[in-house]
């Protein structure tokens, strides 16, 4: 059966439910905070989801998650985005796990932006105790966030508007903002959370004042989710210690890829 665009919430969220730790983002992008940006596509059987892709369009690049294919094979999710190939833009990102980019390389460039990890807060009791120099962030601190992200951590993606999540929190010196974490996602109705926008100023590394940050966002999102994760570049060695250290670890990787049509080809 042909793939269907689908917007049933409830079989998405049954779908995605089977494995929250992989599917943090998808799960997220349920609220409506975000769902006005998503089309679902679906491969179905029997009325329930075999497979399903998201393309989310939030950004100024769109970007197209279909990483994980833990139910259903890998032959299944290509035939699924080789369906979908009429329907993506000219120019997206993506998330996908090994071997699906197959289903883009006739029609777009691609070009590999890094095997990833996907990690999940596994020991709860290896978070560090809250520190009081860690202090929440609210939305007048917008600027000084962007101000640090710019100087620090230019190539992040941050939406402005998770910082009314409340969680965001900073560590500040002489009035200046020098290590900040905060979340990509954050669905207490689906219990699940993925932290995003973690950077410390160069010449305050070495510190500890990640870890700090870190653990503080962790031990706060816990009041309200039961699922945490992180998407880590493979080889960020010195983050992947540190998360590991603090109680993550890895359940999946997946590798970044930018896909731009090929000229002359339409779809």
């Amino acid at each position: 059966m042909p793939p269907l665009c689908i917007h049933d919430r409830a079989a998405i969220a049954r779908y995605l439910l089977r494995n929250q730790d992989i599917h943090l983002y998808e799960l997220g992008d349920l609220d409506d905070f975000f769902w006005q940006y998503t089309t679902w596509y679906a491969s179905c059987r029997a009325g329930e989801i075999t497979d399903l892709a998201l393309l989310y369009t939030g950004t100024d690049l769109p970007i197209l998650l279909a990483s994980a294919p833990e139910h259903g094979s890998k032959s299944s999710r290509l035939d699924l985005l080789n369906h979908l190939l009429p329907f993506l833009p000219r120019r997206f990102y993506s998330h996908l796990s090994e071997g699906l980019e197959a289903a883009f390389t006739a029609q777009y460039h691609l070009t590999s932006h890094g095997l990833h990890l996907k990690m999940t807060l596994k020991n709860v009791e290896c978070l560090p105790p809250q520190d009081a120099r860690v202090q929440p962030l609210a939305s007048g601190d917008l600027p000084v966030l962007q101000d640090l992200y710019a100087s620090s951590y230019p190539d992040n993606w941050f939406d402005p508007r998770m910082l009314e999540t409340g969680q965001y929190f900073g560590i500040w010196r002489d009035g200046q903002l020098i290590s900040a974490a905060g979340v990509h996602v954050y669905s207490p109705q689906y219990r699940v959370a993925a932290l995003g926008n973690i950077t410390t100023r160069p010449e305050y590394r070495g510190m500890g004042l990640g870890t700090l940050v870190t653990a503080k966002l962790c031990h706060s999102l816990l009041n309200n989710v039961d699922h945490i994760g992180l998407n880590v570049r493979a080889d960020n060695a010195p983050a992947i210690a540190i998360y590991r250290k603090i109680g993550f670890e890895p359940v999946t990787q997946y590798t970044e890829w930018m896909a731009i049509a090929r000229t002359g080809i339409s779809n």
